[in-house]
């Protein structure tokens, strides 16, 4: 679902009559011609306060595009279980016409030539694909292709010497500067809305595991049929394809001011490769990792938060095959810092597989460089396999100290099995206290507790003795949950 917003500026040239008056009824000196005075244009900032947007969208407008995607739904048969006359002509079923379903978005002409950028999600799945110019031209358009996990799709018209915007480079992009988002929200028309930068590199969490997001924010509204329109800074460049909205009422929910558009520059990439290749290959290594708290860095001894935490390897990929483990802190990627896991994925991901890169690490408070040769990302590859086993009885859960407010039970081939778990280690967690400590730090009945402090559990007495050592301290916990593992910082109570 995504959506442009476009107000689309008449501009009138008033020009003066001359007119010819003839003194008297039959002649007389003629009066010469008086031209009249061009209107003059309105200025665009009175005492350095910008009071107008018309002239950067007089200049970007005409790129952005209507998009009309078609999806015919498969013929459903009729049953006619009664016999009267009317009947009697058709034989006992019926085969319905397929239905068409139309979806409207918006798209971006980055090309005299006619390629246009938009959102993989306006165009999935459709049977034909129609692009209507602002001038109210309408051309039949070819998918020269999609990527999924960036939602974003190329499209060609045939067309020459078409207006269209140039990419500008996201990076620079500032939180508080102005932009303009360009669209068709709800198929009323081109419409234009101003706004600002939010924030920068958001993850929404709205896709699934194998997206790849580094959104910009904005509060330019932004509603259903914007998807795939631009977002334009103030000197006319394309800073971002619109995409997705946060709104209370979901899917078909309006403006609350949270939207989000994908950085120019990660489209660019996306679609210079789809040009060339027609599909898009990423980098991958192979790791789960996530942010570093305040509790986390003190429970792993920590000087600061800087970095990020590897929290599982998958085994044989890259990460793997380069030595990294569990626990490693990564600090930089080719001598770049780190600071935040979603950054870390994307320069992964924007990265060519087979290509050797350097990973500073800190392990057990030691500095060391690791290098890894990059496998080819595979969505299939996120997910874990279930790991299946003989059945056996379960053991009755126990209750641990209170300090954390947890039921506990050693998880069993079968338990592991249900859960996905690649292993039967550890203590899957049967009941929790919605007001304790550990329901507070995150942990959820079907977790899995694998660690406590670096130290492995397999019972509940493994479990007090290792809080006990602790001594009312955070608490670093490594948790099984959903074919993954996490590390959680819990305050035993």
């Amino acid at each position: 679902m995504s959506y442009k917003n476009f107000v689309l500026i008449v501009v009138i040239a008033v020009f003066g009559t001359a007119v010819g008056c003839k003194t008297g009824l039959l002649g007389g000196s003629d009066t010469p011609p008086v031209q009249q005075p061009a209107a003059p244009p309105q200025p665009i900032s009175v005492d350095g306060v910008r009071t107008s947007y018309a002239d950067v969208v007089e200049k970007t407008s005409p790129a952005v595009v209507r998009i009309e995607s078609d999806i015919k739904t498969k013929a459903q048969t009729m049953q006619f279980p009664f016999g009267d006359d009317m009947f009697r002509q058709f034989p006992g079923q019926q085969q319905q016409r397929p239905q068409l379903e139309r979806g409207i978005g918006s798209g971006v002409i980055v090309s005299a030539d006619g390629t246009i950028l938009t959102n993989n999600h306006v165009v999935e799945g459709a049977d034909k694909i129609t692009v209507q110019t602002s001038d109210d031209k309408t051309f039949e358009a070819k998918v020269v292709g999609t990527d999924k996990p960036s939602d974003l799709a190329v499209l060609k018209i045939e067309a020459q010497n078409l207006p269209f915007l140039t990419l500008g480079n996201s990076d620079n992009v500032r939180v508080g500067d102005i932009v303009l988002a360009i669209g068709n929200p709800l198929g009323i028309g081109q419409t234009v809305t101003a706004g600002i930068i939010s924030a920068k590199g958001r993850r929404t969490g709205l896709s699934d595991s194998s997206s790849f997001e580094d959104f910009l924010q904005t509060d330019a509204p932004i509603n259903r049929g914007n998807s795939g329109g631009a977002l334009v800074n103030l000197s006319g460049e394309l800073i971002g394809i619109n995409s997705q909205i946060l709104s209370p009422g979901g899917a078909n929910g309006g403006n609350i001011g949270i939207g989000f558009s994908i950085p120019s520059n990660m489209a660019k990439e996306v679609m210079d490769q789809l040009l060339q290749n027609g599909k898009v290959r990423r980098g991958m290594l192979g790791i789960f990792i996530q942010n570093i708290t305040t509790d986390t860095a003190k429970a792993l001894d920590l000087k600061d938060t800087s970095g990020v935490l590897v929290s599982d390897v998958q085994k044989g990929s890259a990460a793997d095959k380069a030595g990294i483990k569990r626990r490693d802190i990564i600090t930089a990627i080719n001598g770049e810092k780190i600071e935040d896991s979603n950054v870390f994925r994307n320069k992964v991901a924007g990265t060519p597989p087979g290509t050797e890169i350097t990973l500073s690490i800190i392990r057990d408070g030691q500095q060391q460089d690791v290098k890894a040769k990059l496998d080819e990302f595979d969505a299939n590859a996120v997910s874990r396999t279930e790991n299946g086993g003989d059945d056996q009885n379960d053991a009755a859960p126990e209750k641990e100290s209170g300090k954390l407010g947890l039921s506990l039970q050693p998880v069993t081939p079968q338990i592991a099995h249900q859960l996905n778990l690649t292993s039967s280690e550890g203590l899957v967690i049967t009941d929790i206290d919605p007001t304790g400590p550990a329901a507070e730090a995150g942990l959820a009945r079907g977790d899995v507790i694998l660690e406590i402090n670096k130290q492995a559990v397999t019972s509940v007495d493994d479990v007090k003795a290792t809080l006990d050592k602790a001594k009312n301290g955070p608490v670093l916990m490594l948790i099984a949950r959903q074919g993954r593992t996490i590390y959680l910082t819990v305050r035993p109570g």
